[in-house]
């Protein structure tokens, strides 16, 4: 049989919520180690309220999860290392947030930019003294002149992409700088991140571009609801996708007009103990221009893929618009043929009524009063449908123009 507990509450007076958090520990704690439930020490009783031991344990979790916010992982941030030969050093390892800003230079708001436990994160290209932090789409990483920290992206689920970027980061990693054209350890680590970054892009593009083409020329022959729900969801996500590669490109842009900022990104001289001058960075602002191109040409492809989603559906709308004032014409044309035929048989109801009229033996009534209900519905009929034909023909300026050329 199971337990009930009568448990209410009620602030009668200003110390209960100056004393909630006391009382909830110390309730919380009773119950845990006894077995039975002591009024008065979780909340003040005044009116009974029937409560299940699953209810008071629910209760007892939430209370729980209240009192401590802060989980020992959120504390913490795992990340992938290589160190200078390019080789994996650590593998998903946890580090403290804290330890990490000290041991590479970065304030508490740095490791914000690339926290994995925030879902949606803008773009960014951030230069500090010693590092550089790089978040775009599914890599958040923080380059050294001699290693690389890749961290967990949060929610990732493209493990193929993932993979294909570590091995090719390794790759340029294990090369020397004649190897790869006289580029340092962070450049060469850049380009890795960038290559990967535009082939996700135009991955995703060759995707949605497929999607919408099929179903535009689905559209084209045939205007079916399904059709339009389709494209009505690939749109949503060619917005989304649109937005994302054009914050990309602002990224790029915004890195690219600081040129204290593209000096500062040659962290091997630094580390050489060397200074550069802000206005000698040709080998980073070529690397970075390439790559923006390949983006911004990325983002005119979806503008185009964008605008031809939106002719598509204003020229819908029109054939659906169309079909309806078709439809409509077609009732209103057959209500008046309905007050045509009426009309005519509003004189064969009165000579139809049980009344004596003179009019039975004289030969030619018959044909005088169908010719007359005839004419009077075709009168009625032919007005009605005169004054459709009118409305038809009416402008854009809500009259009927005539316009007169002269040669």
């Amino acid at each position: 049989m199971k337990k009930s507990f009568f448990i209410s509450y009620r602030p009668y007076h200003c110390t209960f919520f100056s004393n909630l958090h006391y009382a909830s520990q110390q309730s919380i704690r009773s119950y845990t180690s006894t077995s039975e439930f002591k009024p008065g020490t979780f909340f003040r009783t005044t009116s009974p309220i029937l409560l299940e031991n699953q209810d008071l344990n629910n209760t007892r979790h939430v209370l729980e999860k209240a009192l401590n916010p802060h989980k020992k992982n959120e504390l913490l941030i795992k990340c992938t290392e290589f160190d200078a030969a390019g080789c994996v050093k650590v593998v998903s390892g946890e580090f403290k947030k804290t330890d990490l800003c000290l041991k590479h230079g970065l304030l508490p708001r740095d490791l914000r930019k690339i926290d994995t436990g925030i879902q949606s994160l803008m773009p960014s290209i951030l230069v500090r003294k010693n590092s550089i932090l790089i978040n775009l789409l599914h890599i958040r990483a923080l380059l050294k002149a001699d290693s690389v920290l890749l961290f967990n992206a949060y929610g990732s689920t493209d493990t193929h992409t993932q993979s294909v970027f570590m091995y090719d980061l390794e790759g340029k990693l294990r090369q020397g700088n004649k190897a790869a054209g006289g580029l340092p350890y962070e450049f060469r680590a850049l380009e890795a991140i960038l290559i990967s970054v535009s082939t996700a892009l135009e991955e995703e593009m060759k995707f949605l571009n497929y999607l919408v083409k099929d179903v535009l020329l689905r559209l084209e022959e045939d205007v079916h609801h399904q059709h339009i729900r389709n494209l009505l969801t690939y749109s949503k996500k060619v917005t989304a996708f649109e937005q994302k590669a054009t914050l990309i490109r602002n990224a790029l842009n915004e890195i690219l007009d600081q040129d204290e900022d593209l000096a500062a990104m040659y962290l091997t001289e630094k580390h050489q103990g060397k200074t550069r001058p802000h206005d000698q960075h040709d080998e980073i602002e070529l690397l970075l221009e390439s790559y923006l191109k390949q983006t911004d040409e990325i983002v005119q492809s979806v503008n185009n893929l964008v605008s031809n989603i939106k002719n598509t559906e204003e020229i819908v709308n029109i054939i659906l618009d169309t079909n309806r004032n078709t439809l409509m014409q077609m009732e209103l044309k057959i209500s008046i043929l309905t007050l045509a035929t009426s009309s005519g048989a509003i004189i064969t109801g009165l000579l139809g009524m049980n009344l004596k009229n003179f009019m039975e033996h004289w030969p030619y009534a018959f044909a005088i009063i169908s010719s007359l209900a005839l004419t009077i519905a075709t009168i009625v009929g032919t007005i009605g449908l005169k004054k459709i034909k009118k409305i038809q023909r009416l402008s854009l300026w809500g009259k009927e123009q005539t316009f007169n050329y002269r040669r």
